[in-house]
C-alpha cells in the first residue's frame, strides 16, 4: 500500500469549497459573527498574504515589523468550547467562506480519529506524519510565485485532545508522546515553508491540549451557549416562517434559557438539532403547529449538560 492511500485512508473524507451546502450551513450558524470573522481572516491570510501588504501599504506604509509578525503567526487556530456551540460546524464550512472571498478553491481534509491507530509502537506517528505529508503535498502545488495561492488546503482535527493531549500528564503512553511530537513537528513544516494551509483544532478540553500545540495556534476561538439574544434570532429565522409571533418567539427564548435542571440553558445543536423537529414532528402528519405546544415541547426537553474537563 503506497503512502498516499495510507493517507487518504485517515481522512474521513475530502470536501472542496465553494459549495452551496457549506454556505447554507454556514449562513445559518446564528450569533457566531466574531467567529466567523476572526476565523476567515485568519484562513484568508495565509491564501493571500499579499491583501494585507496591500492593506498596510494604503494605510501605514512604515508598517514593516508588525506586518512580519502578523504573517508569520503560526498556520493553526482552535476552537474550544462547550459540546453543541457551534465549533466543528464552523469548521467544516468556513472554507466556503475564504473560497468565495479569496475567489479560490479551498480542500478540506478531516482528519478521522482513527489516526490514532491500534496502540501498535510507531503507528501513530507515521499516520499523523503521512496526514501532515500529504496536506503539505497538496499545500505545496498551490503556493503562488506572486505570494497570492491558487488554492488552500485546511486539515481539521475535531476531539483534537484526543490526538494532542498534553505530554505533561505522567499517565500518557509514549506512542501517545511521539504522536504529538509529530502533530507539532507537521504544524512547524507548514509555517517554516509558508504554505496555503491551516490546521483546525476543535476542543472541549482546551486545558487538556498540550502547551506546545496552544503556543503556537494563532488564535484560540472560545464558544459558549447561545444567550438570549442569539437564541431569539435563531428562533425567529427558523419559526417566523410558521407565522410565530414575536411574543410566542419570546416564550421560547425563556425556555430554552437558564433553569433549574439546566442553568447554563440550550446550546446551539440543542436548539436546532433536537428542539426545532421536535416540534414540527409532533404536529406532523395531522395537525398544523401551534405556538403553545411548542412552547410545551421545550420545557419538557432537558438541555444537553455541560462537558466536565477534568483535566489538570
Amino acid at each position: 500500500m503506497n503512502a498516499i492511500t495510507i493517507t487518504e485512508g485517515i481522512f474521513e473524507r475530502r470536501i472542496t469549497y465553494p459549495d452551496f451546502s457549506a454556505r447554507d450551513r454556514l449562513s445559518r450558524l446564528v450569533g457566531l459573527d466574531d467567529q466567523k470573522t476572526r476565523l476567515t481572516k485568519v484562513l484568508s491570510l495565509l491564501v493571500n498574504p499579499t491583501g494585507l501588504e496591500t492593506w498596510a501599504k494604503q494605510n501605514h506604509p512604515q508598517m514593516k515589523a508588525l506586518l512580519t509578525t502578523v504573517l508569520r503567526r503560526p498556520p493553526l487556530v482552535v476552537l474550544a468550547g462547550d459540546v453543541g456551540s457551534g465549533k466543528t460546524e464552523l469548521a467544516e464550512t468556513i472554507g466556503d467562506a475564504v473560497a468565495r472571498q479569496e475567489d479560490i478553491e479551498i480542500t478540506l481534509l478531516p482528519l478521522s480519529l482513527s489516526a490514532r491507530g491500534q496502540g501498535r509502537v510507531g503507528e501513530m506517528t507515521q499516520l499523523i506524519t503521512s496526514a501532515f505529508d500529504y496536506a503539505i503535498s497538496e499545500a505545496t502545488k498551490l503556493k503562488g510565485a506572486s505570494g497570492r495561492a491558487r488554492g488552500g488546503i485546511i486539515l481539521l482535527v475535531d476531539e483534537a485532545d484526543a490526538l494532542a493531549q498534553s505530554r505533561e500528564n505522567a499517565q500518557m503512553h509514549h506512542e501517545d508522546r511521539a504522536g504529538v511530537n509529530a502533530f507539532i513537528r507537521g504544524i512547524d513544516r507548514i509555517a517554516s515553508a509558508a504554505l496555503p494551509a491551516a490546521v483546525i483544532m476543535c476542543t472541549n478540553r482546551l486545558s487538556a491540549l498540550d502547551p506546545a500545540v496552544k503556543r503556537r495556534a494563532a488564535d484560540i476561538l472560545a464558544f459558549g451557549r447561545p444567550n438570549a439574544d442569539q437564541r431569539r434570532a435563531l428562533l425567529t429565522t427558523a419559526l417566523s416562517e410558521l407565522a410565530f409571533s414575536p411574543g410566542d418567539i419570546e416564550k421560547l427564548v425563556v425556555a430554552t434559557g437558564s433553569r433549574k435542571d439546566s442553568p447554563l440553558g440550550f446550546t446551539f445543536s440543542d436548539i436546532i438539532q433536537r428542539l426545532l423537529p421536535s416540534i414540527v414532528l409532533d404536529a406532523y402528519p395531522r395537525n398544523p403547529v401551534r405556538p403553545a405546544r411548542a412552547v410545551e415541547i421545550a420545557v419538557l426537553m432537558a438541555a444537553t449538560p455541560p462537558f466536565q474537563d477534568g483535566a489538570v
